[in-house]
């Protein structure tokens, strides 16, 4: 008679018993469990999916239960009777939409204030600083989200709006626009700017290669009394063509003087802002890491044109990270239009 196949447990269920003493312990154990996105399926027995990771978050509550006095079990599982596996993914289910809506009314929230008349003032520093803690709370969210509750595409289209709103807020007080130069005017042109380049001119430089001036060559000069030779473009330097305006840093301006009307680039040039400018407008949860590997760049290489040339992979990885996830949101925005209706 051949062996039976071995049976496929697709779930692990931790099984904990803590003592009544200390008197705080149990809530802490409630609350690791609810963060790595457990649901009790019986008093003092959770559940999660057994996927990558799963199991070491486990692990890490049982460790903290058995220094804290308790016990703690952890099984591989498979329902025979009494719940099915559909069962439990509605568990799972319930319990992030429950976290997508308090979410969606936090975003609720932040349009009612986008919609005040002196939001574009003294509210716009608080509405971005919320929005990057509301964008960071539904990373944290859909991390645990192992089975795509519904509820995520309503919150993801309500932030796509807030953002849409706050990007057509701030284009509408940009400064007005130059005419784009034709394309065969700027081919092959020499673009000057400072030395010891950072964040703002490494990013503008990527942009000017990547989609103004594909056969663009780059100059770094001592800006004091520098005067520009016939044909040269200056950028992010004093009286340069291309600079900083109003409050924007220099990324931003070459966006807007050449039109490049892209989410993904638009939201590279908030990261650049908030690094460049510092002034958190757009509370960008990118930013510190970016700027630390700029930073660690900066330090690593004396040679401007070397870190131009090591932060073109950067640039070019970090565009194609934003560039699907606004493709994502677009999708999911199309998906809570229809939930929203339905």
């Amino acid at each position: 008679m051949p062996d039976e196949e071995p049976v496929h447990n697709p779930w692990l269920l931790f099984i904990h018993s803590i003592p009544p003493k200390p008197d705080y312990l149990r809530a802490k154990i409630g609350r690791r469990l609810q963060r790595v996105g457990a649901v009790a399926v019986k008093n003092a027995v959770y559940i999660l999916p057994r996927r990558d990771g799963t199991q070491e978050d486990f692990e890490w509550v049982l460790r903290e239960i058995a220094e804290g006095g308790g016990e703690a079990w952890i099984c591989e599982a498979s329902f025979v009777d009494g719940l099915s596996n559909d069962d439990v993914q509605t568990l799972f289910r319930a319990a992030r939409d429950a976290d997508y809506r308090a979410l969606a009314e936090d975003a609720k929230a932040l349009l009612a204030l986008l919609g005040a008349r002196h939001a574009a003032t003294a509210l716009q520093a608080r509405i971005t600083s919320e929005l990057g803690r509301l964008q960071r709370r539904v990373n944290e969210v859909r991390a645990i989200d192992f089975f795509d509750a519904p509820g995520r595409a309503v919150v993801e289209s309500a932030i796509g709006n807030i953002e849409e709103r706050i990007r057509q807020r701030r284009k509408r007080a940009m400064p007005a626009t130059r005419p784009r130069a034709a394309d065969d005017e700027l081919r092959g042109r020499t673009w000057v700017t400072r030395r010891d380049v950072h964040v703002d001119r490494m990013a503008s430089a990527w942009l000017i290669h990547r989609f103004i001036d594909a056969e663009a060559q780059f100059k770094f000069v001592q800006p004091r009394g520098y005067k520009p030779a016939q044909g040269e473009l200056r950028f992010d330097m004093f009286q340069a063509e291309y600079t900083h305006e109003g409050d924007c840093c220099t990324f931003e301006t070459l966006l807007a003087r050449f039109a490049l009307d892209d989410q993904a680039l638009g939201a590279l040039g908030e990261i650049v802002h908030d690094i460049d400018v510092k002034d958190a407008r757009f509370g960008r949860v990118e930013a510190p890491g970016i700027e630390q590997l700029v930073t660690g760049m900066s330090l690593a290489l004396d040679d401007d044109a070397a870190r131009l040339e090591r932060g073109t992979p950067l640039f070019d990885a970090l565009y194609a990270a934003l560039a699907k996830k606004a493709r994502a949101r677009g999708r999911d925005r199309k998906r809570g239009v229809r939930a929203m209706r339905t």
